[in-house]
């Protein structure tokens, strides 16, 4: 047996506000909209799915999963992603010239964006 991951699934308070942010920053579309749950296509053939889920409680501390974004221009993709609504957290450097940024998304929600893999 063999498993893959298929859908990677983000807790929220306003699922459908959110998903305006996440189809822009992936070039993406909804599937599936029922108000409490929203999930987005994969922004390429293999790829994995996105989806928002209305959750009551507000999101507390650091995400403990959170979703890593690769792109070949991180700079431009950052000031993209910063004028959609997103936060930039911080800059790092890690080994063989691999540089991420950490953002948050509009409710608050870590995700990276890499550069050098």
């Amino acid at each position: 047996m063999a498993l893959s991951i298929g859908m990677v699934t983000i807790d929220c308070a306003s699922p459908r506000e959110l998903a305006e942010f996440w189809t822009q920053a992936l070039d993406t579309s909804v599937v599936f909209d029922d108000d409490k749950f929203v999930m987005l296509a994969a922004n390429k053939e293999g790829g994995v799915a996105l989806a928002l889920q209305r959750v009551p409680e507000p999101r507390a501390g650091k995400n403990r999963v959170h979703v890593d974004l690769d792109t070949t221009d991180r700079r431009a993709e950052v000031r993209r992603l910063v004028e959609l609504g997103a936060t930039e957290l911080g800059e790092h450097d890690g080994p063989d010239g691999l540089r991420w940024t950490v953002l948050a998304d509009p409710e608050g929600n870590e995700f990276c964006v890499a550069s050098g893999h």
